[in-house]
């Protein structure tokens, strides 16, 4: 496949290609991402054997807005709904309690959590995003490899495996920052594009409330 830029023939095919359950790659506000079908296992499954991905490990349900995710995850309403609201969209994603095991082939090994996040997309993959309301994803890279913030980064073998890759130019290169909201205390997972002070401190007061 060739990589593809802007337009409404790429929104088209890349959301076909979702609603099949092929991948696509996508530009997000940190890097460029590996994205599928959340809803079913098999489209996730192709998605993680494309970049070799442990089955164990988890990958982000990203949703176009917290509505959307909220939609998803409705046991998250009245707990962790006014932390979403407050801190997305942006570069962080969140690892929240799942106790209803929803999306379990996003989960890895504890399916009783679940990372979600809600990304400021550039164009036009914030039309993909929107249309198809929520996606699979995590950094298109290989399993272990360096987070692509160019297209160009992104493997040869990813981007001939996917049906669409849709090139949103230069990206911070930065994977967003991991906070666990699922134990007494928020605790930080992963440094990365939000400061994780800030993160912390924002998110310990609206919990304080």
């Amino acid at each position: 496949m060739e990589p593809v830029t802007a337009g409404n023939e790429v929104i088209e095919d890349a959301i076909a290609a979702l609603r099949s359950g092929l991948p696509v790659v996508l530009p997000t506000d940190t890097v460029y991402g590996l994205a599928a079908n959340p809803y079913t296992e098999e489209s996730v499954r192709r998605a993680y054997r494309l970049k070799g991905r442990d089955d164990r490990q988890p990958s982000a349900l990203v949703a176009n807005d917290v509505d959307m995710l909220l939609e998803c995850l409705p046991e998250l309403r009245s707990r962790v709904g006014p932390i979403l609201r407050s801190v997305v969209p942006g570069p962080l994603t969140l690892v929240v309690p799942n106790p209803a095991r929803r999306f379990r082939w996003l989960t890895g090994s504890r399916a009783d959590t679940i990372g979600v996040r809600v990304p400021r997309l550039p164009e036009p993959a914030a039309e993909v995003l929107s249309r198809a309301g929520a996606v699979m994803a995590t950094s298109a890279n290989l399993a272990g490899g360096a987070d692509p913030a160019r297209l160009e980064d992104v493997p040869a073998q990813i981007l001939e495996g996917c049906a669409v890759a849709i090139d949103g130019g230069d990206l911070p290169g930065v994977p967003s920052t991991v906070i666990d909201l699922t134990g007494e205390s928020p605790k930080v997972l992963r440094e990365g594009a939000v400061p994780a002070d800030e993160a912390l401190g924002h998110i310990a007061g609206l919990i304080a409330e």
